[in-house]
C-alpha cells in the first residue's frame, strides 16, 4: 500500500524546495548601488553585514515584525541600512532611500528567483490525486501575495493554502505552524499529512514532533545530508524522485 493512499494533505517548504536565490544577494544591493551612481559595495562584506543584520532583526523582532504590529518595509528597511552599516557603509538619508526602494522591489518581484523544474509539475500532480496541497514557509505577505504567483506557482493550481511566518506569528521550527497546517486543511489527522522540506531543524524534525510524515530534498548536495540519513530521514534529490517513491508500495517516511 503506497504512501500516497494514506495521505489526505502533502505541505512544502519554499526557498530551497519549491524555488532558489538567483545569483548572490550582492549582485541586487551592487545594482540598487550603481542606479545612484555608487560603486558596488563589497559582495563579502555585504553578505556578512546582512547575515549579521538579519539575525538581529529576526531575534528582535521574529516574523517580520509581526508582534510588535511593524509594517512589513519598515522591518526591512532596518535590516537593510544595518546590513550597510555592519559592511561599512553608511548612507545619507536621501542616498539610502534610493537604493533601499530598489532593493526592496527587487526581492518582492520574481527576479531573485529561480523555480525548479519539478516544482509546478509535483504540485499539480499532488492536486490532481485528490490531495490538497499547503505552503509552509518563513515568509512575509509578499511570498503569497507577488511572489509565488509571479513565478506561476498559484493559489488555485498549484496549491491550496499558505502558512506564512509574517502572517501568522508563528515561524519554523516551532512545531505550532505545522498544527496550523493540520487545522487549515480542516484538522486532519498528522499521519494523513506529509512536510517536505530541505531543513533538518526547521522542516523534517517539527513535522514529526506534531506526527506528520516528512522528508528531506538535497537539491545543492550538502555536506550535512549524510547526517540527515544516519538520522533516519528519508533524503531526496528532487520532486521527481518523491513522487515516485510516494507512488511506490511499501515506503514510510
Amino acid at each position: 500500500m503506497s504512501l500516497l493512499s494514506r495521505l489526505r494533505c502533502i505541505t512544502v517548504d519554499v526557498t530551497g524546495t519549491l524555488i532558489a536565490y538567483k545569483g548572490e544577494l550582492g549582485d541586487y544591493y551592487c545594482m540598487a548601488a550603481k542606479a545612484v551612481g555608487l560603486p558596488c559595495p563589497d559582495y563579502k562584506r555585504m553578505h556578512g553585514g546582512f547575515k549579521l543584520a538579519y539575525t538581529e532583526m529576526a531575534k528582535n523582532y521574529p516574523c517580520f515584525g509581526y508582534a510588535a504590529k511593524m509594517p512589513n518595509i519598515v522591518w526591512w528597511k532596518t535590516c537593510v541600512r544595518n546590513s550597510f552599516i555592519k559592511a561599512g557603509y553608511d548612507y545619507d538619508e536621501e542616498t539610502f532611500e534610493k537604493i533601499f526602494r530598489r532593493i526592496y522591489a527587487s526581492f518582492g518581484s520574481s527576479a531573485p528567483y529561480n523555480v525548479f523544474p519539478d516544482s509546478q509539475p509535483f504540485l499539480r500532480w499532488a492536486r490532481e490525486k485528490g490531495l490538497k496541497v499547503g505552503i509552509i514557509s518563513n515568509a512575509e505577505y509578499r511570498y503569497q501575495d507577488v511572489i509565488l504567483p509571479a513565478l506561476g506557482l498559484n493559489q488555485g493550481s498549484e496549491w491550496d493554502f499558505g502558512v506564512f511566518s509574517g502572517l501568522e506569528g508563528v515561524e519554523k521550527p516551532d512545531p505550532r505552524i505545522y498544527e496550523i497546517a493540520l487545522e487549515r486543511v480542516g484538522n486532519i489527522a498528522p499521519e494523513e499529512a506529509l512536510h517536505i522540506g530541505d531543513s533538518m531543524r526547521k522542516d523534517y524534525v517539527p513535522a514529526k514532533k506534531v506526527g506528520m510524515h516528512a522528508l528531506l530534498l538535497d537539491r545543492f548536495k550538502t555536506p550535512d545530508a549524510e547526517e540527515w540519513r544516519k538520522s533516519g530521514a528519508v533524503v531526496l534529490p528532487d520532486l521527481v524522485a518523491a513522487q515516485e517513491l510516494l507512488t511506490s508500495d511499501n515506503f514510510t517516511c
